[in-house]
């Protein structure tokens, strides 16, 4: 009922009385509705109480606020916001099915969302936060434990690789979690959705998302090659087209970074809880469309091809490809990602 709605004066005096709320399904982390302002259809978000909660509101009201800068759109408007309640009304999207070149579309309005930042970065943000040396110990033990010789100069390699991916420029908008499912496909182009772990960092952490498989998304997704190809060049040129730059560091860093990173194969709940990587040879686990064992042997592979022929990288390739061909040979039913989106 509307009357349940965290709709409170501050927000009624801006907007009106809401009318026919409608709960709709969400995160464990928010309470969603679905609501109508003077006749126009809108969606109420409140984000639960518990750990992190105002950072996460924090989070997603700046972004929302910075994605507003485009034009077309590639976020819902904010009509209002109450943050002693941490709730957002956002214009409702009507969600419509993805065309098979998905990917390409989206490519390309997720450079519009990292241009948005501007030239000054995207202030009231944290700054994102990428592997650290912990992680490329942990990986390095995890190739040990399936008994796979590491390469002499691996090490150094992942350690440049780290050192790198934390120097690149913080000049994009990242939405944190851009999952098939965190964007809509409306009558008016794609808008995305969900920002609460926005950042600002290198918009190529978040462009390697379609190669190394959707890392932090229930949704680990493949797609074809020569649509990866396609959707890669739409970015670059989108970026290219809105900031007139290029776009910075290589997309073989920021794959290889996601690698390294074993939060990246449990949902958002358990991750800083344990070193995941090293629980991969005793037992696997599901997390959406895939499990954990099916995400690390894509991520192996990726980066075993894309660093391959990189003489800074090849003995990370070496790496790589060995622990990809280990995992075939210990799991031979290990399947690959599914290439169509859920």
């Amino acid at each position: 009922m509307w009357s349940r709605l965290p709709f409170g004066e501050r927000l009624r005096a801006e907007l009106g009385t809401p009318r026919g709320a409608r709960r709709l399904a969400s995160s464990p982390r928010s309470r969603v509705w679905r609501a109508e302002l003077a006749g126009t259809p809108v969606v109420v978000k409140q984000l639960r109480d518990g750990p992190g909660a105002d950072d996460r509101y924090a989070r997603e009201t700046a972004a929302l606020r910075l994605a507003a800068r485009t034009d077309p759109p590639v976020a819902p408007k904010l009509l209002g916001a109450d943050p002693s309640a941490r709730v957002i009304v956002l214009e409702h999207l009507a969600d419509g099915t993805p065309r098979a070149d998905w990917v390409i579309d989206y490519a390309a309005a997720l450079a519009r969302l990292h241009a948005a930042a501007g030239p000054g970065g995207a202030d009231g943000l944290p700054a994102w936060s990428g592997p650290t040396d912990e992680d490329v110990a942990a990986f390095l033990r995890l190739a040990r434990m399936l008994g796979v010789v590491v390469p002499a100069g691996a090490r150094a390699e992942l350690d440049g690789i780290v050192d790198r991916l934390a120097r690149l420029p913080g000049r994009a908008l990242l939405h944190g979690d851009p999952c098939p499912g965190n964007d809509l496909h409306t009558g008016d182009g794609l808008r995305f959705v969900d920002f609460e772990q926005a950042s600002r960092g290198p918009g190529i952490v978040e462009l390697a998302y379609l190669r190394i498989g959707f890392p932090t998304c229930w949704c680990a997704t493949a797609p074809a090659r020569e649509r990866l190809a396609a959707a890669e060049a739409a970015y670059r040129a989108q970026w290219r087209a809105d900031t007139g730059t290029e776009v910075d560091g290589d997309l073989a860093d920021a794959c290889a970074g996601w690698l390294l990173r074993g939060d990246a194969l449990v949902q958002r709940a358990h991750r800083g809880t344990t070193d995941h990587l090293a629980r991969i040879p005793h037992r696997d686990w599901t997390w959406g469309t895939a499990t954990a064992r099916q995400r690390l042997a894509h991520r192996l592979r990726t980066v075993g091809r894309l660093t391959a022929d990189t003489p800074a990288s090849r003995d990370l390739a070496r790496l790589a490809t060995a622990m990809h061909e280990g995992m075939l040979a210990r799991w031979p039913t290990l399947r690959p990602l599914p290439e169509r989106r859920p």
